[in-house]
Protein backbone atom coordinates (compact mmCIF):
# COMPACT_ATOMS: atom_id res chain seq x y z
CA UNK A 1 0.00 0.00 0.00
CA UNK A 2 1.35 3.41 -1.00
CA UNK A 3 2.26 5.81 1.78
CA UNK A 4 -0.32 8.41 0.74
CA UNK A 5 -3.08 5.81 0.47
CA UNK A 6 -2.25 4.53 3.95
CA UNK A 7 -2.23 8.10 5.28
CA UNK A 8 -5.62 8.76 3.68
CA UNK A 9 -7.09 5.71 5.39
CA UNK A 10 -5.53 6.64 8.75
CA UNK A 11 -6.80 10.20 8.69
CA UNK A 12 -10.25 9.20 7.45
CA UNK A 13 -10.55 6.73 10.31
CA UNK A 14 -9.39 9.39 12.78
CA UNK A 15 -12.02 11.83 11.51
CA UNK A 16 -14.75 9.16 11.64
CA UNK A 17 -13.80 8.53 15.26
CA UNK A 18 -14.00 12.29 15.90
CA UNK A 19 -17.52 12.27 14.50
CA UNK A 20 -18.63 9.74 17.13
CA UNK A 21 -17.22 11.78 20.00
CA UNK A 22 -20.52 13.42 20.90
CA UNK A 23 -22.27 10.09 21.46
CA UNK A 24 -19.58 9.01 23.94
CA UNK A 25 -19.91 12.32 25.78
CA UNK A 26 -23.70 12.17 26.02
CA UNK A 27 -23.91 8.46 26.85
CA UNK A 28 -21.36 8.73 29.65
CA UNK A 29 -23.95 10.59 31.72
CA UNK A 30 -21.25 12.74 33.34
CA UNK A 31 -21.01 16.52 33.42
CA UNK A 32 -18.67 18.25 30.93
CA UNK A 33 -16.00 18.89 33.57
CA UNK A 34 -16.00 15.26 34.68
CA UNK A 35 -16.00 14.01 31.07
CA UNK A 36 -12.96 16.12 30.21
CA UNK A 37 -11.17 15.17 33.44
CA UNK A 38 -11.44 11.46 32.70
CA UNK A 39 -10.73 11.96 29.01
CA UNK A 40 -7.48 13.62 30.04
CA UNK A 41 -6.70 10.92 32.60
CA UNK A 42 -7.32 7.94 30.31
CA UNK A 43 -5.84 9.79 27.32
CA UNK A 44 -2.63 10.59 29.19
CA UNK A 45 -2.24 6.92 30.12
CA UNK A 46 -2.80 5.83 26.51
CA UNK A 47 -0.45 8.40 24.97
CA UNK A 48 2.13 7.86 27.72
CA UNK A 49 2.26 4.10 27.18
CA UNK A 50 2.44 4.55 23.40
CA UNK A 51 5.26 7.09 23.68
CA UNK A 52 7.12 4.85 26.13
CA UNK A 53 6.77 1.81 23.87
CA UNK A 54 8.03 3.77 20.84
CA UNK A 55 10.96 5.23 22.77
CA UNK A 56 9.76 8.81 22.30
CA UNK A 57 10.39 9.74 25.93
CA UNK A 58 14.13 9.36 25.41
CA UNK A 59 15.59 12.50 23.83
CA UNK A 60 12.18 14.16 23.93
CA UNK A 61 13.50 17.51 22.65
CA UNK A 62 11.59 19.72 25.09
CA UNK A 63 13.18 22.96 26.25
CA UNK A 64 11.82 25.14 29.03
CA UNK A 65 10.15 27.37 26.46
CA UNK A 66 8.59 24.57 24.40
CA UNK A 67 7.37 22.75 27.51
CA UNK A 68 5.77 25.97 28.77
CA UNK A 69 4.09 26.50 25.41
CA UNK A 70 2.79 22.92 25.49
CA UNK A 71 1.32 23.49 28.95
CA UNK A 72 -0.31 26.75 27.84
CA UNK A 73 -1.74 25.02 24.80
CA UNK A 74 -3.02 22.31 27.13
CA UNK A 75 -4.98 24.85 29.16
CA UNK A 76 -6.68 26.07 25.98
CA UNK A 77 -7.30 22.52 24.70
CA UNK A 78 -8.82 21.32 27.97
CA UNK A 79 -11.26 24.20 28.36
CA UNK A 80 -12.05 24.02 24.64
CA UNK A 81 -13.35 20.50 25.31
CA UNK A 82 -15.37 21.68 28.32
CA UNK A 83 -17.12 24.36 26.27
CA UNK A 84 -17.71 22.03 23.31
CA UNK A 85 -19.29 19.38 25.54
CA UNK A 86 -21.45 22.05 27.18
CA UNK A 87 -22.59 23.00 23.67
CA UNK A 88 -23.64 19.40 22.97
CA UNK A 89 -25.98 19.51 25.96
CA UNK A 90 -27.36 22.97 25.27
CA UNK A 91 -28.09 22.57 21.55
CA UNK A 92 -27.22 19.40 19.58
CA UNK A 93 -24.12 17.52 18.49
CA UNK A 94 -24.74 18.51 14.86
CA UNK A 95 -25.10 22.25 15.36
CA UNK A 96 -22.36 22.45 17.97
CA UNK A 97 -19.94 20.65 15.65
CA UNK A 98 -20.72 22.86 12.65
CA UNK A 99 -20.35 26.07 14.67
CA UNK A 100 -17.14 24.67 16.19
CA UNK A 101 -15.71 24.55 12.67
CA UNK A 102 -15.45 28.31 12.57
CA UNK A 103 -12.01 27.74 14.15
CA UNK A 104 -10.01 28.64 11.01
CA UNK A 105 -11.41 32.16 11.04
CA UNK A 106 -10.46 32.78 14.65
CA UNK A 107 -6.99 31.48 13.83
CA UNK A 108 -6.76 34.00 10.98
CA UNK A 109 -7.82 36.80 13.32
CA UNK A 110 -5.32 35.71 15.96
CA UNK A 111 -2.58 35.68 13.35
CA UNK A 112 -3.48 39.21 12.32
CA UNK A 113 -3.60 40.53 15.90
CA UNK A 114 -0.74 38.62 17.53
CA UNK A 115 1.61 37.89 14.63
CA UNK A 116 0.70 40.79 12.34
CA UNK A 117 -0.17 38.42 9.51
CA UNK A 118 -1.92 40.11 6.61
CA UNK A 119 -5.57 39.24 5.94
CA UNK A 120 -6.28 39.20 2.22
CA UNK A 121 -9.45 40.48 0.61
CA UNK A 122 -10.29 36.90 -0.36
CA UNK A 123 -10.05 35.75 3.26
CA UNK A 124 -12.29 38.62 4.40
CA UNK A 125 -14.80 37.53 1.77
CA UNK A 126 -14.81 33.96 3.06
CA UNK A 127 -15.15 35.27 6.61
CA UNK A 128 -18.32 37.06 5.49
CA UNK A 129 -19.59 33.86 3.86
CA UNK A 130 -18.93 31.89 7.04
CA UNK A 131 -20.71 34.50 9.15
CA UNK A 132 -23.75 34.28 6.87
CA UNK A 133 -23.65 30.51 7.23
CA UNK A 134 -23.41 30.84 11.00
CA UNK A 135 -26.51 33.05 11.09
CA UNK A 136 -28.44 30.51 9.01
CA UNK A 137 -27.20 27.50 10.97
CA UNK A 138 -28.03 29.02 14.34
CA UNK A 139 -31.77 28.98 13.65
CA UNK A 140 -32.18 30.64 17.03
CA UNK A 141 -35.57 32.16 17.67
CA UNK A 142 -36.17 35.05 20.08
CA UNK A 143 -36.40 33.67 23.60
CA UNK A 144 -34.59 30.43 22.73
CA UNK A 145 -31.92 31.00 25.35
CA UNK A 146 -30.78 27.37 25.53
CA UNK A 147 -29.84 27.20 21.85
CA UNK A 148 -28.26 30.63 22.03
CA UNK A 149 -26.15 29.49 24.99
CA UNK A 150 -25.17 26.35 23.07
CA UNK A 151 -23.97 28.39 20.12
CA UNK A 152 -22.04 30.64 22.50
CA UNK A 153 -20.34 27.61 24.06
CA UNK A 154 -19.42 26.25 20.61
CA UNK A 155 -17.96 29.60 19.55
CA UNK A 156 -15.98 29.83 22.81
CA UNK A 157 -14.64 26.33 22.15
CA UNK A 158 -13.62 27.39 18.64
CA UNK A 159 -11.75 30.43 19.98
CA UNK A 160 -9.92 28.32 22.57
CA UNK A 161 -8.94 25.73 19.98
CA UNK A 162 -7.62 28.49 17.72
CA UNK A 163 -5.55 29.77 20.65
CA UNK A 164 -4.22 26.26 21.29
CA UNK A 165 -3.30 25.91 17.63
CA UNK A 166 -1.59 29.31 17.55
CA UNK A 167 0.51 28.44 20.63
CA UNK A 168 1.29 24.84 19.64
CA UNK A 169 2.49 25.85 16.17
CA UNK A 170 5.32 27.70 17.89
CA UNK A 171 6.73 24.43 19.27
CA UNK A 172 9.54 22.95 17.19
CA UNK A 173 11.71 19.85 17.43
CA UNK A 174 9.28 17.84 19.59
CA UNK A 175 7.21 14.88 18.47
CA UNK A 176 3.50 15.83 18.34
CA UNK A 177 2.63 12.76 20.43
CA UNK A 178 4.65 14.20 23.30
CA UNK A 179 3.08 17.63 22.94
CA UNK A 180 -0.36 16.01 23.05
CA UNK A 181 0.72 13.96 26.08
CA UNK A 182 1.77 17.09 27.98
CA UNK A 183 -1.45 18.85 27.03
CA UNK A 184 -3.84 16.12 28.17
CA UNK A 185 -1.78 15.36 31.28
CA UNK A 186 -2.04 19.04 32.22
CA UNK A 187 -5.80 18.67 32.26
CA UNK A 188 -5.76 16.22 35.18
CA UNK A 189 -4.56 18.62 37.93
CA UNK A 190 -6.20 21.56 36.14
CA UNK A 191 -9.70 20.06 36.27
CA UNK A 192 -9.45 18.14 39.53
CA UNK A 193 -10.84 21.07 41.60
CA UNK A 194 -13.89 21.21 39.29
CA UNK A 195 -14.52 17.45 39.27
CA UNK A 196 -17.00 15.82 41.63
CA UNK A 197 -15.52 12.34 41.97
CA UNK A 198 -18.43 11.27 44.17
CA UNK A 199 -20.92 12.12 41.41
CA UNK A 200 -19.25 9.78 38.91
CA UNK A 201 -18.85 6.83 41.28
CA UNK A 202 -22.27 5.50 40.33
CA UNK A 203 -22.05 5.93 36.56
CA UNK A 204 -22.06 2.19 35.90
CA UNK A 205 -21.85 1.67 32.13
CA UNK A 206 -20.90 5.32 31.79
CA UNK A 207 -17.36 4.37 32.78
CA UNK A 208 -16.96 2.44 29.52
CA UNK A 209 -17.91 5.55 27.56
CA UNK A 210 -15.46 7.68 29.56
CA UNK A 211 -12.68 5.15 29.02
CA UNK A 212 -13.49 5.13 25.31
CA UNK A 213 -13.09 8.91 25.16
CA UNK A 214 -9.58 8.64 26.58
CA UNK A 215 -8.35 5.45 24.95
CA UNK A 216 -10.07 5.73 21.56
CA UNK A 217 -10.83 9.42 20.96
CA UNK A 218 -7.59 10.67 22.49
CA UNK A 219 -5.01 7.86 22.40
CA UNK A 220 -5.85 5.99 19.19
CA UNK A 221 -7.25 8.98 17.31
CA UNK A 222 -4.22 11.18 17.88
CA UNK A 223 -1.81 8.39 16.95
CA UNK A 224 -3.72 7.88 13.68
CA UNK A 225 -3.76 11.61 12.92
CA UNK A 226 -0.07 12.15 13.51
CA UNK A 227 0.83 9.06 11.49
CA UNK A 228 -1.26 10.42 8.62
CA UNK A 229 0.24 13.92 8.77
CA UNK A 230 3.64 12.58 7.78
CA UNK A 231 2.23 10.90 4.69
CA UNK A 232 -0.19 13.47 3.28
CA UNK A 233 0.07 16.92 1.66
CA UNK A 234 -1.59 19.70 3.66
CA UNK A 235 -4.42 20.36 1.14
CA UNK A 236 -5.52 16.73 1.36
CA UNK A 237 -5.39 16.84 5.15
CA UNK A 238 -7.59 19.94 5.10
CA UNK A 239 -10.17 18.29 2.83
CA UNK A 240 -10.29 15.04 4.81
CA UNK A 241 -10.76 16.99 8.06
CA UNK A 242 -14.31 17.80 6.99
CA UNK A 243 -15.21 14.12 7.31
CA UNK A 244 -15.55 14.91 11.01
CA UNK A 245 -18.59 17.26 10.91
CA UNK A 246 -20.26 15.10 8.23
CA UNK A 247 -20.00 11.98 10.40
CA UNK A 248 -21.05 13.92 13.52
CA UNK A 249 -24.24 15.09 11.83
CA UNK A 250 -25.00 11.61 10.50
CA UNK A 251 -24.43 9.99 13.91
CA UNK A 252 -26.52 12.64 15.69
CA UNK A 253 -29.40 11.87 13.34
CA UNK A 254 -29.01 8.07 13.52
CA UNK A 255 -28.66 7.85 17.32
CA UNK A 256 -30.73 10.77 18.64
CA UNK A 257 -32.97 11.65 15.71
CA UNK A 258 -31.62 15.20 15.59
CA UNK A 259 -31.77 16.77 12.15
CA UNK A 260 -31.32 20.28 10.90
CA UNK A 261 -33.97 22.36 9.18
CA UNK A 262 -33.95 23.55 5.59
CA UNK A 263 -32.59 27.02 6.39
CA UNK A 264 -29.88 25.53 8.60
CA UNK A 265 -29.00 23.07 5.84
CA UNK A 266 -28.19 26.04 3.60
CA UNK A 267 -25.82 27.46 6.20
CA UNK A 268 -23.81 24.27 6.78
CA UNK A 269 -22.08 24.14 3.36
CA UNK A 270 -21.34 27.88 3.59
CA UNK A 271 -19.36 27.36 6.82
CA UNK A 272 -17.68 24.19 5.57
CA UNK A 273 -16.72 25.67 2.18
CA UNK A 274 -15.47 28.92 3.70
CA UNK A 275 -13.45 27.02 6.31
CA UNK A 276 -11.92 24.80 3.65
CA UNK A 277 -10.99 27.76 1.44
CA UNK A 278 -9.34 29.64 4.32
CA UNK A 279 -7.47 26.52 5.48
CA UNK A 280 -6.16 25.83 1.97
CA UNK A 281 -5.17 29.47 1.52
CA UNK A 282 -3.19 29.37 4.78
CA UNK A 283 -1.54 26.13 3.72
CA UNK A 284 -0.44 27.68 0.43
CA UNK A 285 0.88 30.87 2.03
CA UNK A 286 4.55 31.11 3.09
CA UNK A 287 4.91 30.32 6.80
CA UNK A 288 6.10 33.20 9.01
CA UNK A 289 9.61 32.74 10.33
CA UNK A 290 8.45 32.57 13.92
CA UNK A 291 6.33 29.55 13.09
CA UNK A 292 8.85 27.52 11.12
CA UNK A 293 8.73 23.84 11.89
CA UNK A 294 10.90 20.81 11.59
CA UNK A 295 9.38 17.49 10.54
CA UNK A 296 8.60 16.59 14.16
CA UNK A 297 6.81 19.82 15.02
CA UNK A 298 3.30 19.60 16.36
CA UNK A 299 0.65 21.22 14.22
CA UNK A 300 -2.97 20.54 15.08
CA UNK A 301 -4.08 23.27 12.69
CA UNK A 302 -4.26 20.90 9.77
CA UNK A 303 -7.29 19.18 11.24
CA UNK A 304 -9.93 20.29 13.64
CA UNK A 305 -10.52 17.13 15.59
CA UNK A 306 -12.15 17.65 18.92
Amino acid sequence: MRNETRGTLELTLAMVLSGTLGVFVVESGASPFEVVFFRCLFGAVALGLYSLARGYLTGHGFTGRSFGLALLGGVFIVFNWVFLFEAYAATSISLATVVYHTQPFFLVLLGAVLARERITAGTLGWLAVAFAGLVLVSGVRPGDTASLAGLGYALAAAVLYALATFVTKRITGVRPHLVALVQVAAGVPLLLPFTDLGAVSGLGAGWAWLAGLGLIHTGLMYVLMYAAYAKLPTPKIAVLAFTYPAVAMLVDWAVYGHHIGLVQAVGVPLIVLAGLKVTLARAAAPAPRTAAHGPEAASPAATRAA
